[in-house]
């Protein structure tokens, strides 16, 4: 993407609330302009035409908003709101933005390059860490993206921090730490991993063995009623034998 604008045709909108059903059927979006020292307005755009620019311009390319014949706002596409099911965008969010004033906007980083041959032998992986950075700059300064270099990546641990960026530092402030990692060359399985996976190794098999256990002779396994002793039921037989001879008239008594 270039830094030139593009166009977007848009409409004045009386139409507000639940009402603004209607206009999503007719194949137009609902949204408002607002911006610093700005009187918020509320606009409709055609769908598919907005679609087609959201694409095309992202979060940080200016757009020439067309309000009817007359009005020519520059803007930035600052939220799209979606329905929840579907997807689809519902309203607009147009942040309107003086050409001279610098804005903030988020800038993604984008990794390009060859991956590193540690990476192709299984012995690390390219871990990134920073997905986009907060950049200052006066609108028709703003980049679509930051591109990140991973090639430049040879050993173990080596990393890429914010100073370390390709970007007109005459035009763009970061507005993050310089040591901040971007993307870094990580072990394949870190060490603390290592030791994660041998700790659970080793209480599987020291569960392994509790359960192949046999009970000690004498000793009743788990859930099963010990077996009677000898003693036990010669006690029992003498106590039977005992009664069996007892008299009538005793047990009478």
């Amino acid at each position: 993407m270039t830094n030139d604008r593009v166009a977007l045709k848009a409409e004045e909108r009386t139409i507000l609330g639940k009402k603004v059903k209607a206009l999503r059927k007719n194949g137009k979006l609902p949204g408002h302009v607002y911006g610093k020292g700005v009187e918020t307005e509320h606009v409709t755009v055609d769908t598919k035409e907005f679609l087609k620019i959201a694409y095309q311009a992202g979060e940080t390319g200016l757009v020439d908003l067309r309000i009817g014949q007359e009005k020519i706002r520059p803007v930035l596409i600052r939220e799209i709101q979606t329905d929840p099911i579907s997807g689809s965008p519902v309203h607009i969010d147009f942040y309107q933005v003086n050409l001279k004033e610098k804005v903030v906007v988020p800038v993604p980083l984008v990794l390009i390059g060859q991956e590193p041959e540690k990476v192709h032998l299984g012995e690390a992986i390219v871990l990134q860490t920073l997905n986009e950075v907060q950049v200052e700059a006066l609108p028709a300064d703003l980049i679509e993206k930051i591109e990140v270099n991973i090639a430049t990546l040879k050993e173990i641990d080596d990393a890429i921090s914010v100073e370390n960026l390709s970007y007109d530092r005459s035009k763009l402030t970061i507005l993050a730490e310089p040591e901040s990692i971007v993307v870094k060359l990580a072990p394949a399985v870190s060490a603390a991993m290592e030791q994660l996976l041998e700790e659970q190794a080793a209480e599987a098999a020291a569960a392994t063995a509790v359960e192949g256990e046999t009970p000690v002779e004498g000793e009743a396994a788990e859930g099963e009623t010990p077996a009677e002793g000898e003693e036990q039921a010669q006690a029992r037989a003498e106590g039977e034998e005992i009664k069996s001879e007892e008299s009538p008239e005793a047990s009478q008594e």
